[in-house]
């Protein structure tokens, strides 16, 4: 019994029957996911990959990954991005595709201070196997036998295919930063049955920090006359998506070249409020010269779900930077985001 209302549990939280939004532990090592107008803010060429799977104590674990491609364009004060994320919830079958092209126009409101203004077009595949599904027309009160056919009218396979856009805009200077974002701004319709109406809630997001400088001048590395870097970054990242709330808040600190960070993730209750705490998370990162970054995080759970039982969720990134283009921006780090690695 304990066992089945774990999975209950589980399919609640994956959201199948109404559809939400994978995430990322390290949201800033999916950029271009977390906002359209991240799409080229590094000011320079970017590859990135982010592998997450979550509760793989349990007997159906959720699979997501992410792959986007950026470029900053400075004759035009433009970024573009190319983005895929997939997602896999194992015990029905259902996966969600996406493929979206990003855009990003930046703004300079002053000497230090800019501004950009995003927007993604997304096209959505959902796929499910209703196979898998035992429905109670199926068992029999008097045996518990599962019989074969349920009444129900689900095709053995069943897909959905739909576009979809997400906008959003994002400030910075050389301290810190601040962004907002919209996703599935028309709630697309996203039931798998005829004539039925599920919408896809839109999802808002609110997401910045603080940049505090530690290397009191820097530190010299004379084998490639370069400083290192020392800095403490505080951040947060606010996520409402009908009915559910969530607040990200942690560190990083960047003893170059390991990044090391812990946050939190959850909302604080008052009173008789039901508890929203879902899990602390810890980061090892590895930030070279040559413009790879590694990241890898582990979710510990906080939730009534329990460590033991879930497992808690693992994430690994990889990023690689460079400058593509125009070699006289090569030393240009004004406009250049102060944000988290991962």
């Amino acid at each position: 019994m304990k066992k089945l209302f774990l999975i209950l549990t589980f399919l609640l939280s994956a959201n199948l029957l109404k559809a939400q939004d994978i995430q990322f532990s390290q949201f800033y090592a999916a950029p271009i996911f977390l906002n359209p107008a991240f799409a080229g803010s590094s000011e320079m060429t970017r590859f990135g990959v982010n592998y997450r799977n979550q509760w793989p104590g349990l007997d159906h674990s959720l699979n997501a990954y992410s792959a986007y491609f950026d470029h900053y364009f400075f004759n035009l004060n433009s970024g573009v991005g190319l983005i895929l994320n997939g997602m896999n919830e194992t015990m029905a079958g259902l996966s969600t595709s996406e493929v979206g092209l990003a855009y990003s126009y930046r703004l300079q409101l002053g000497f230090n201070s800019f501004l950009r203004l995003g927007g993604q077009a997304s096209f959505f595949s959902r796929d499910a196997n209703f196979n898998q599904f035992v429905f109670g027309s199926q068992i029999d009160r008097g045996t518990g036998a599962i019989g074969d056919f349920s009444g129900e009218l689900f095709g053995p396979d069943s897909r959905h295919r739909y576009v979809d856009y997400h906008f959003g805009m994002l400030f910075n200077n050389e301290f810190g930063w601040f962004g907002i974002s919209a996703h599935h701004v028309t709630q697309p319709n996203v039931s798998f049955v005829d004539d039925q109406i599920s919408r896809w809630p839109m999802k808002l997001s609110a997401h910045g920090g603080l940049k505090f400088d530690l290397s009191n001048g820097g530190a010299s590395n004379y084998m490639n006359n370069t400083q290192n870097q020392r800095e403490l970054i505080l951040a947060f990242n606010y996520k409402h998506q009908d009915p559910f709330n969530q607040l990200d808040v942690g560190a990083q600190i960047h003893l170059q070249p390991i990044v090391l960070g812990l946050w939190y993730r959850g909302l604080p209750s008052f009173g008789n409020a039901m508890p929203n705490n879902e899990s602390l998370i810890g980061l090892l990162g590895v930030s070279l010269g040559n413009g790879l970054d590694i990241g890898y995080s582990y979710d510990f759970t906080l939730s009534q779900l329990g460590q033991a039982n879930t497992g808690g969720a693992h994430e690994v990134s990889m990023r690689l930077s460079f400058l593509a283009g125009d070699a006289k921006q090569s030393g240009r780090k004004a406009s250049m985001l102060p944000c988290f690695k991962y």
